[in-house]
């Protein structure tokens, strides 16, 4: 009897033995599919910089980037055609509607501000020297006042900061026209791709559903349910970033010209832009666009220089919380570190557009990862 009894205990210490061993097993497991998968990126990614294919990739979305305007135009405006054939109204009517609204946007928005945007930039050009100096003069001011008991020179600390900004004021100064032709340079090449975009995005918006099939046409039959299901997945959740990502841009733009202005702050208008465009950027962005308006306000006066600080920290503390949380909500689903690893290396790769976009994409990479191990259980998720 007694006998038995161990028999059955030491079966069950066995059994709770083995399924330690398969556990420990399976995550061993999927530690080395994670490594594999980390590794495989890792030499892809290094042999694609070696035989500097990234160039390549740069150069044709350059040269496609008309094309590229025109579809994401059409994908984002694809839901409100939609909806208006539901109502039946014919899908070229309701193309012309869509366009008709978003060019009578564009038209105010270039109307209101283009004109104040260039002649702000014209004075803050002109004004350029001044603030150089007053920079200058802030710096030494402020080094002056600060008492280091011998531990540094400052008479060495105010000549190499006047030497520095003088060198990078004369510079700047110098190579204003360059500035100048190349931001022209480029707003023109940038309008001209745009108006291309908008011209093949209104053909895509109207043939969408018959790209969309054709496209569904090359995929296997078998595999058709799950292309539409990861289809529907990325749609969703790259369009909400997309229209969310606007809208913040445009509510950070107007409050932070109001700010800006009230701070008394030359060219409002141009630094308000520039907060907004940068304000893309995850984490980043906010620092690479509120620095500038707070250095240039501190060389108008102190008074100026704080209040524009506060300005872009009530804006900061808006988007934080309202913008952001009523907006965006947790669209994306990425966490901090996966965010700023991934600005790191797109920006490495491709430089400032390549934090613009680093967030969607690698939304969509774990997107398509969670579908493919949902299908085919690569790793288990406890």
């Amino acid at each position: 009897m007694l006998r038995r009894t161990k028999d059955k205990k030491d079966k069950e210490i066995d059994i709770s033995s083995l399924n330690h061993i398969l556990n420990t097993g399976k995550k061993l497991i999927n530690i080395s599919y994670i490594m594999i998968i980390a590794c495989l990126v890792f030499l892809g990614t290094y042999f694609l910089k070696e035989w500097k294919i990234f160039t390549y990739i740069k150069d044709i979305l350059i040269v496609i980037s008309p094309l590229f305007i025109g579809f994401i135009i059409a994908w984002l405006f694809d839901p409100l055609v939609g909806k208006l054939e539901l109502k039946n109204i014919p899908r070229i009517l309701g193309c012309i509607i869509v366009y008709c609204i978003l060019l009578g946007a564009l038209f105010v928005v270039c109307y209101l501000f283009i004109p104040s945007l260039v002649s702000q930039i014209q004075d803050f050009v002109n004004a350029a020297p001044g603030i150089f100096n007053e920079l200058s003069d802030f710096c030494i001011n402020f080094i002056k006042k600060v008492d280091t008991n011998g531990l540094i020179n400052t008479n060495d600390l105010k000549d190499g900061v006047t030497a520095f900004i003088a060198t990078y004021s004369n510079t700047f100064v110098s190579e204003i026209p360059k500035y100048l032709f190349s931001f022209g340079k480029s707003v023109v090449n940038g309008g001209v791709n745009f108006v291309l975009g908008l011209m093949i995005g209104f053909y895509i918006l109207f043939d969408f559903k018959k790209i969309n099939e054709f496209i569904k046409g090359l995929i296997p039959i078998k595999w058709m349910d799950n292309y539409d299901e990861l289809t529907r997945r990325i749609n969703t959740s790259l369009r909400s970033y997309v229209q969310g990502v606007l809208l913040i841009m445009l509510l950070v733009f107007i409050t932070q010209s109001i700010g800006l202005t009230l701070a008394g702050m030359e060219a409002p208008i141009l630094f308000a832009l520039f907060c907004a465009v940068t304000d893309i950027i995850p984490y980043f962005g906010p620092y690479i666009g509120g620095i500038p308006a707070v250095l240039v306000g501190f060389t108008i006066s102190p008074i100026t220089g704080i209040c524009v600080l506060i300005s872009i920290l009530i804006v900061q503390l808006l988007e934080n919380n309202f913008y952001q949380p009523l907006i965006m909500g947790h669209t994306m689903k990425l966490h901090p570190v996966t965010i700023m690893l991934s600005l790191l290396i797109f920006q490495h790769f491709f430089g400032i557009i390549g934090m613009v976009v680093a967030t969607p994409v690698v939304a969509c990479g774990k997107v398509l990862l969670l579908f493919i191990n949902e299908k085919y259980n690569i790793v288990t998720f406890q």
